[in-house]
C-alpha cells in the first residue's frame, strides 16, 4: 500500500550531528496519515517514506592521494532512498538516517 509524504519534514534547531566521511545525515518527509482514496492511515500501517531531506554531509571519502571526494548532492536536497539503506538514528527527539551517498537513488528537482 502506496502512501504519499508531505512536502518536508518537521523542523528542528540546528543538529548537532555531523556526519564523518563519506556519511550523510537525513531526515526522512513524514508519511501522509490518509491514503489517495481519503482512508486514514494508524500509524502502524503508514509505510516509512523512502524520501527525505539532505541535513547534512561528511568531509567525503578519503581517497588514495589524500585527497577527499565530493558529493553529488548538498543539504537541503530531497532525495529519494532505497528501503534498507542506512541507519536509523534518534536525538533530541527527532528521528534521522545516516547513510552513504551510494544508498541515494535520485534527487528530486523543483
Amino acid at each position: 500500500m502506496a502512501t504519499r509524504t508531505k512536502a518536508a519534514p518537521k523542523k528542528s534547531a540546528k543538529t548537532a550531528i555531523r556526519p564523518i566521511g563519506d556519511q550523510i545525515l537525513v531526515q526522512r518527509v513524514e508519511a501522509e496519515e490518509v491514503t489517495a482514496g481519503g482512508i486514514l492511515l494508524p500509524e502502524s500501517a503508514k509505510e516509512k517514506p523512502k524520501e527525505g531531506i539532505i541535513i547534512a554531509l561528511g568531509e567525503g571519502k578519503a581517497l588514495e592521494n589524500g585527497e577527499r571526494s565530493t558529493f553529488s548532492v548538498k543539504k537541503g536536497d530531497r532525495v529519494l532512498f532505497t528501503s534498507y539503506a542506512g541507519t536509523e538514528v534518534k536525538y533530541a527527539g527527532q528521528e534521522y538516517l545516516i547513510m552513504r551517498e551510494s544508498d541515494m537513488l535520485a534527487v528530486i528537482e523543483g
